[in-house]
């Protein structure tokens, strides 16, 4: 079978990675995130309109999602910036549960990282609750709640992939810099970063 041209576009990305290795005038280091921002602009928007593009041919697939972040007005289209993208590595069975408010708690595994950079050719993997193949019976998982009465206690795309997600879901989740932490560096996640999660839904309920 063909993988769709939009799989495929991932996979060059990620393989092959898609920064120039630059360096610099005075000292000759080599700079880890050269055009950053553009590089995940042009990626998020390539990968966003090939989406658009394979939704608009098969509206019936289930396999890639674009979903607009919660907290954007659901009335208007938006950029490509107000969404973010799924693909479902595995589907629950949707008859048997619901998904998450943003009021609940969840339990996950995820795995996140960066899009390729010069020593990260596979992308820096900046925090996870497991390693290698995830197992569902010897997986960790950790538990928070999506919102608090203080606000969000999650970037709006991770908050928005989970309101949409049934018990047993895995996903891998593309969340543009505008729905993740911005123009600002977060500990070891550089400014204007795609945020890539490996994420399952493994359970989730509501405050007492």
């Amino acid at each position: 079978m063909r993988k769709p041209k939009i799989l495929m576009i991932v996979m060059a990305v990620l393989t092959l990675g898609m920064v120039m290795i630059s360096c610099s005038e005075d000292d000759n280091e080599v700079e880890e995130y050269p055009d950053w921002q553009a590089n995940n602009d042009n990626f998020f928007n390539r990968l966003s309109d090939s989406v658009v593009n394979l939704l608009a041919a098969d509206p019936a697939r289930t396999d890639w999602r674009r979903i607009k972040a919660w907290s954007k007005p659901q009335s208007a289209a938006g950029n490509n910036s107000d969404y973010i993208i799924v693909n479902v590595l595995h589907a629950a069975d949707v008859s048997k549960n619901g998904v998450p408010a943003y009021t609940d708690t969840v339990k996950v595994a995820y795995v996140g990282q960066l899009l390729p950079s010069n020593s990260y050719p596979s992308g820096f993997i900046f925090d996870r609750t497991f390693s290698g193949e995830y197992d569902p019976m010897l997986s960790a998982t950790t538990k928070f709640a999506i919102g608090n009465s203080t606000g969000n206690n999650l970037v709006d795309g991770f908050a928005t992939a989970l309101q949409h997600m049934r018990k047993g879901d895995r996903w891998k989740v593309y969340i543009p810099y505008q729905l993740g932490y911005g123009e600002v560096d977060n500990g070891s996640i550089p400014a204007y970063s795609t945020l890539i999660f490996d994420l399952v839904l493994v359970d989730f309920w509501s405050p007492r």
